[in-house]
């Protein structure tokens, strides 16, 4: 029976021999030879087989960034792009390929900010997953958050979008604010409409209508309920704040 594509192309790539070239130089060949389809304008390009390609190998090198490529979050990544039933072991090649190092994990950034050019809300959502592989081990390495950082700039996101993702994965102190991506002397009013915006534009089923597939999906769930706990978590210091400042208190 004929595997549906991509992973029909993953079969192929993972089976390659890589010889004295190295990993990176034999994965972007075939990406490359792919790549062709997207242009072409025939298929979107979250569905070519150079964007399953580019997602693994970055996913795989993101495991590698602190050192060591867990098997937590190898199994994330499954979670999270659901490997076709029977393809799980071409889909380990391909990603024990990549994540032999970190070589060139630029460069696959480059190329999905370019396949997703003019769907940024797929390029938020993506690097919400990939904060989700990367908090597997409950862990957010200092090399896996730089890593994260310079992958954020190579989607074009800003440095507040940034922190703002990684605020709904990683308690730090100013995190609520950060969640929110709001200064912390917002006036009450501003705070409850930045909320409602970003609990609208956040949620599944928005982005569902915006053509965000389920694969890149999987972490708005997590990523709702840290906007709605920091919204709660400032109006509950508020109003603590409010308590502590009315007479005879």
């Amino acid at each position: 029976m004929d595997l549906p594509m991509p992973w029909k192309t993953i079969a192929q790539v993972v089976g390659i021999e890589t010889g004295a070239g190295s990993v990176v130089d034999a994965i972007s060949a075939w990406w490359e030879r792919w790549r062709s389809e997207w242009v072409a304008g025939r298929t979107p390009g979250y569905r070519t087989v150079a964007f399953t390609i580019a997602v693994t190998t970055l996913a795989a090198k993101m495991a590698k960034a602190d050192g060591v490529a867990l098997p937590i979050e190898e199994r994330a990544f499954e979670r999270v792009f659901d490997i076709p039933k029977g393809e799980e072991r071409n889909f380990r090649r391909l990603y024990d390929l990549a994540a032999q190092d970190v070589a060139g994990y630029e460069t696959y950034a480059e190329r999905i900010a370019g396949l997703l050019a003019d769907e940024p809300e797929m390029l938020r959502a993506l690097l919400e997953c990939l904060f989700h592989v990367a908090a597997a081990d409950g862990i957010l390495h200092p090399d896996e958050d730089t890593f994260l950082m310079v992958v954020a700039d190579k989607f074009g996101l800003s440095r507040g979008e940034f922190l703002s993702i990684r605020a709904g994965f990683i308690n730090d102190p100013c995190s609520p604010y950060q969640i929110l991506g709001i200064a912390p002397d917002i006036p009450d009013a501003d705070l409850k409409l930045r909320h409602r915006a970003l609990v609208r534009d956040h949620h599944p089923d928005k982005l569902a209508a915006t053509g965000v597939p389920p694969e890149l999906r999987c972490a708005a769930t997590r990523r709702l309920a840290a906007i709605n706990a920091a919204y709660d978590a400032i109006r509950d210091e508020r109003e603590q704040d409010r308590r502590r400042r009315e007479p005879g208190e």
